[in-house]
């Protein structure tokens, strides 16, 4: 147990000094960070100071259409081919021109720039005037106005629960759950790809340098695959960790010092809905029942729950794949040889990735259950299910048969791993490693 130990040792403060591995715990964080600040940051930067002339042939959309921080309207009386003609002698950046037919053919509406309005402004706009024509209709052809249909609108909201046989009440977290449950697939995927595949290369290494075999002089075998395997499992969650703690140290950071951005692109929206009263409160009602139901959803899900499985799936869905790796490193000479062996190997995996969707509809159904109970499996397709609500003794056959499996992996990889180290310069096949398996110690 102690040489164990001592391997154990060597493989964590071998790769955790590694550049590579200093690199990608700073990179990982920053990338993360990068994919959920920046997209909102440049939201704030792609905004430019535009000047609208507006030809309104109407007159019905005067004062119609009012200023924001980006967005800047001229109300001039005068002919189109006029404004056309001072447009680029002019600080006006596009001509808004409504012709007399605007009301019954909104169609005719046109804009004519020397410098592109954006997609938000053009969508302002779009708004502002579509708001005026419907609130002209409604008035001259329905007598109605547009406060008496928003009266009428009833957003409507329904609790799902599920009703368990005691007459207990569970009720799931919606889409907070989806995407719990989609973050906690992706992550056991991605590390067990990553570091799984790093037990495999570290055996190649060793084999093809000759390392393995004086280090067998001292240990068994067996020690050392596991030593190998659960040093780089600690890597692994070592590496984990500081991702989560740098990420929400980064984001929390970089949040604060954009705040006035944010801050001022909030104003800027304020000051669009501003424009209609009556949009600006069914957004601000649907804004409200969001974030009311966004919380009700987090209050649901059982997150102690959530974490716990989530490590023990994370650890041992990765032992599991981890020693099947291992026994594909030790019975090949180079890593493009090992091809053949991987494909059995990850197609649970691609195939738990690519039907996590279908679970996340119908995470109750027979593809749901069956895929959660099997253990090449269920690592990844139990941390879907968990977030809607999983019966406790599926939560136990789930582990108990993963963790038998993961002690008959080990015990098959151990067999095929004391002999493949050793061999060197032949091709096995399939019905060679089939007879290792029983060969006496």
């Amino acid at each position: 147990m102690n040489k164990t130990v001592l391997i154990i040792q060597r493989e964590y403060l071998t790769r955790v000094q590694k550049k590579s591995f200093i690199i990608m715990s700073i990179l990982g964080p920053l990338l993360i960070a990068a994919l959920m600040i920046v997209p909102v940051w440049l939201a704030t930067q792609d905004e430019d100071k535009q000047i609208i002339e507006v030809v309104d042939e109407t007159s019905l959309f005067i004062n119609k259409l009012e200023d924001t921080e980006n967005l800047s309207f001229d109300y001039k009386f005068r002919s189109l081919s006029e404004a056309k003609k001072d447009l680029y002698s002019a600080n006006t950046t596009a001509i808004l021109f409504i012709p007399d037919v605007a009301i019954t053919s909104p169609n005719t509406i046109q804009i004519f720039y020397k410098k592109k309005p954006s997609t938000s402004s053009m969508g302002y706009i779009k708004s502002a005037l579509s708001n005026t024509i419907e609130d002209k209709k409604l008035q001259d052809f329905y007598k109605v106005s547009k406060d008496e249909i928003n009266a009428i609108k009833t957003p409507v909201r329904i609790v799902s629960s599920k009703l368990k046989e005691s007459g207990e009440e569970q009720q799931s977290g919606g889409g907070v759950a989806m995407v719990v449950a989609f973050a906690s697939a992706i992550f056991i995927y991605f590390f067990i790809f990553l570091f799984g595949v790093q037990v495999m290369r570290g055996v190649i290494e060793e084999k093809t340098s000759r390392i393995v075999e004086v280090i067998i002089s001292s240990v068994k075998p067996f020690q050392l695959m596991m030593g190998k395997i659960i040093g780089i499992a600690l890597v692994a969650l070592t590496q984990f960790l500081l991702w989560v703690v740098l990420s929400t140290a980064l984001i929390t950071g970089v949040s604060s010092i954009f705040a006035d951005e944010f801050a001022a692109a909030e104003r800027n929206k304020a000051t669009i809905e501003q424009m209609n009263p009556d949009a600006a409160q069914l957004s601000l009602d649907k804004k409200e029942n969001f974030i009311a139901e966004v919380k009700n959803n987090i209050e649901m899900i059982n997150f102690p729950l959530i974490l716990g499985c989530f490590l023990f799936y994370f650890l041992v869905g990765y032992l599991l794949y981890s020693a099947l790796f291992a026994a594909i490193g030790s019975v090949v000479d180079q890593e493009a040889d090992s091809q053949q062996f991987m494909m059995p190997v990850t197609i649970p995996l691609i195939f738990s990735f690519v039907i996590a969707q279908n679970v996340m509809d119908n995470p109750d159904g027979p593809l749901a259950f069956w895929t959660s109970i099997i253990p090449f499996t269920s690592p990844i397709i139990m941390m879907v299910r968990i977030p809607f609500g999983v019966q406790w003794w599926e939560l136990a056959l789930s582990m108990g048969l993963l963790i038998l499996t993961f002690i008959g992996a080990v015990w098959f990889a151990a067999k095929i791993y004391r002999v493949g180290i050793l061999m060197y310069g032949k091709k096995v096949s399939y019905k060679e490693i089939g007879k290792w398996l029983f060969y006496k110690n």
